[in-house]
């Protein structure tokens, strides 16, 4: 039976290809697509999202957009990494329909209370939306499978020396989800370090004859800029979000160990840092599957085999 799953994103390269994976997927059913503010502006991460959707030729799934800010801070965007449309690089199509009259916790409280079973949310950006949503609805928990981020580290991070960047962006938000008690689940930059698209790759996609293929390597041409970077020391470009979608249809690729995560909101050098407790130091219980390790073949051969399903759009 497939897997009934909340997508909240804000595209973003990575995000994208994320939908892209998930939609190829019949082990999943995709119930709403939701928009953060982070990768770009709210209004364009929003745009976004209907875009891939219109190239996807999935216009019948309801989207909404999200919170326009952090819960108490500015918002910061990557508009270095993903460019000025949030997804530069090739042509892709105009929006071919609207977003709901809703906000973003209105449809995914909808989808939840109308859902018969449990639902896996899958947060790829700032956890701006979710925590709105598990503050706002607790009634709801109860129908809350389980919470798939992209965010966070045990080491290094990616925007400050000790902060990736979803978190960073709402380190109170992103609190608010470990401590929830429910399930987190933490494709963190520990894995999708390890998650990197090579230039033969991106060949490999582009030579399947099919518009969204190409239209995936040439987000990757973009994105495969960014991380040329000497200071990276990276062969390819980390391909984050999509590790989520791929730990829900093959989880066995994973190395995972159970932790507790607490998130650093006001320290002077560490603000948005994901505090791991590798070493069971503090007496906490975990409250966190955090993914350490993938089989990069694997992964590169599965979102290769999903986008090949592609050709009939």
């Amino acid at each position: 039976m497939a897997q009934p799953i909340i997508f909240d994103c804000d595209p973003g390269h990575d995000d994208a290809i994320a939908l892209v994976l998930a939609l190829a997927s019949p082990e999943l059913t995709l119930k709403a697509v939701t928009s953060s503010a982070g990768n770009q502006t709210p209004e364009k991460t929003l745009r976004n999202v209907l875009r891939m959707l219109t190239l996807l030729n999935r216009t019948d799934i309801p989207v909404a957009g999200g919170a326009i800010k952090p819960l108490m801070r500015e918002l910061i965007i990557a508009d270095n990494v993903h460019g000025d449309t949030g997804l530069d690089g090739p042509a892709l199509p105009e929006p071919g329909f609207a977003p709901q009259n809703c906000t973003a916790v209105e449809l995914m409280a909808k989808v939840l209370r109308e859902s018969d079973e449990p639902v896996t949310v899958v947060a790829t950006g700032p956890q701006t939306n979710v925590a709105l949503l598990l503050n706002s609805h607790p009634e709801l928990h109860s129908k809350i499978a389980r919470i798939v981020i992209m965010g966070g580290a045990m080491g290094l991070g990616n925007w400050t020396p000790a902060a990736e960047f979803n978190i960073f962006v709402d380190p109170e938000a992103a609190e608010i989800v470990f401590q929830s008690g429910l399930p987190v689940e933490m494709a963190g930059l520990d894995v999708t370090h390890r998650a990197q698209i090579m230039a033969d790759d991106i060949e490999r996609f582009r030579s399947i004859p099919n518009p969204v293929a190409n239209a995936v390597a040439g987000l990757l041409d973009f994105f495969m800029e960014y991380h040329k970077t000497e200071k990276w020391g990276f062969l390819g470009a980390p391909l984050h979000d999509p590790c989520t979608i791929a730990w829900l249809l093959k989880p066995e690729i994973f190395t995972t160990v159970e932790r507790w995560v607490g998130v650093e909101t006001q320290g002077k050098y560490t603000q948005g840092m994901t505090v791991v407790d590798y070493y069971f130091l503090t007496g906490n219980q975990p409250n966190t599957t955090l993914m350490v390790d993938i089989d990069r073949q694997v992964f590169v051969d599965l979102l290769a085999e999903r986008l090949q399903r592609y050709s009939a759009v």
